[in-house]
């Protein structure tokens, strides 16, 4: 394997994309749990769902500014690594990307510090309202960032200049080109499931040491709830978007699927072993018929193979398969998590038992693993491509040495195990401690303070 400027950059773009997306997929999804938490508490006034919120907005902070930072730095490799691409593509991906920050990353940051330090100083039906307009906002900018990953996967609506840069000539087209409502749904979808495992896991976590612990069985009911729901209905939204795939980018779905002849009553390879030196699979265990039902929606569908496209225009069939294959296993598996929660919920109570508990505490980390496997789907399922059809990875790389990508790759890698490593690990030491210690105790001072009597600037009453 050569490592020359344009691997180099694709693995550190690689890195720093799986570091990223761990966070936004995340906050994506609890910032709507925090809404429901908030709007729960102010229906019911129960204390339970307060303590929660004030838990889990401590973790959201923290996730919120490593997503920040992450996001920077993935902007800045535009200009670095891949400044053919920023010249030729900026037209179009530019305002996308600037429509996010216009949007939905100056409302997050503006009602942010309501949600953080806003809670005894304005109203809670103002507080409420900071806090849902936050949840919006991180769906607003998944829907942006989202629409110009679907227009490189498929573009529409352009044009291409003489100077070979492109242009968009239908704003509504490059916005919603044709795979992008089945890969928001999909997404956002995702980052729910992700947020509901780990408040599952923290929360079985801190059950298995106290098994009365009121907020921990609140929060994991609500987990439950969460996985028996959403998880079967993205199954069903990941099929649609298969098949939209299918659609337009034949080719990626044949590397997901393993295809490599093009016929009708395609086998559904359960596991196999892609070799794209001999052009077929070394190995695998399929089921007759079964791949073209599922990816065209009939068993005599004639489905596209690998062979039908030159070697060099073929994705790494590989790692595309292998990763589809992680990321739908563990759908399957947050599916049955689910069930298995509602059934002992019915029975009363997940809390009772233990191979629950632990088994929830192992799914924790599984929607990020299912995120950037999924991603890895998407991105290297479109190789050798940067922009479909438009604009080929290998011409869209700066003009810059082997040398400095390396330099700055293993400057990303030692930086992010030190500073994100520590994000990750104080996040852990929050959730081990449990929702019960979030908030706490009034100082003296401030227990004797009368009603009515403001808090005096720099006071422990000031932040959640």
């Amino acid at each position: 394997m050569d490592l020359d400027a344009l691997l180099l950059s694709r693995l550190q773009f690689a890195f720093t994309l799986a570091f990223h997306i761990i966070f936004p997929s995340f906050t994506i999804g609890l910032a709507s749990f925090l809404a429901v938490l908030e709007g729960a508490w102010l229906f019911t006034r129960r204390e339970a769902f307060k303590t929660l919120y004030m838990f889990w907005l401590k973790i959201f902070a923290l996730s919120f500014g490593m997503g920040v930072v992450s996001g920077v730095v993935m902007s800045y490799q535009f200009g670095s690594n891949w400044s053919v691409f920023s010249r030729v593509a900026a037209p179009v991906i530019g305002p996308l990307l600037a429509f996010e920050v216009m949007t939905a990353f100056f409302m997050e940051a503006s009602f942010l510090g309501v949600m953080l330090f806003g809670w005894k100083k304005v109203g809670p039906g103002l507080h409420f309202a900071a806090t849902c307009i936050v949840a919006v906002g991180t769906l607003v900018s998944a829907f942006w960032i989202i629409s110009a990953n679907s227009w490189m996967q498929h573009p529409v609506g352009y044009a291409v200049l003489p100077g070979g840069s492109l242009t968009a000539v239908d704003w509504v087209k490059v916005v919603f080109s044709p795979t992008f409502p089945e890969r928001m749904a999909h997404m956002v979808l995702a980052a729910y499931l992700t947020t509901a495992l780990v408040v599952g896991a923290a929360s079985a976590w801190i059950l298995l040491k106290d098994a009365g612990q009121p907020e921990s069985r609140i929060a994991l009911r609500m987990a439950i709830g969460m996985f028996a729901v959403v998880a079967p209905i993205q199954v069903l939204v990941g099929d649609a978007s298969g098949k939209e795939v299918l659609k337009v980018q034949p080719v990626k779905l044949a590397a997901i699927e393993s295809f490599w002849e093009t016929k009708s009553h395609q086998a559904l390879h359960l596991v196999a072993w892609p070799d794209r030196a001999i052009e077929g699979n070394r190995w695998e265990i399929s089921v007759p018929d079964v791949g073209s039902f599922i990816t065209a929606g009939r068993s005599d569908a004639v489905v596209m193979g690998l062979k039908d496209v030159a070697p060099r225009d073929r994705p790494p069939v590989f790692l595309v398969f292998w990763a589809f294959r992680v990321m739908a296993g563990l759908g399957v598996a947050m599916a049955g998590l689910g069930l298995w929660g509602a059934w002992l919920w019915w029975r009363g109570g997940p809390e009772r038992s233990k191979l629950y508990l632990r088994a929830a505490v192992l799914m924790g980390p599984a929607g990020f693993v299912a995120v950037i496997a999924g991603w890895i789907v998407a991105e290297v399922g479109r190789q050798p491509w940067v922009v479909t059809g438009v604009l080929r990875t290998a011409d869209a790389v700066s003009p810059v040495g082997a040398g400095q990508v390396s330099a700055s790759l293993l400057a990303f890698i030692v930086i992010y195990a030190i500073v994100f490593s520590g994000g990750a690990l104080f996040i852990l030491r929050l959730m081990d401690r449990g929702p019960a210690v979030a908030e706490p105790q009034p100082t003296a001072p401030e227990a004797q303070r009368a009603p009515g009597t403001p808090l005096a600037a720099g006071t422990a009453g000031e932040t959640p």
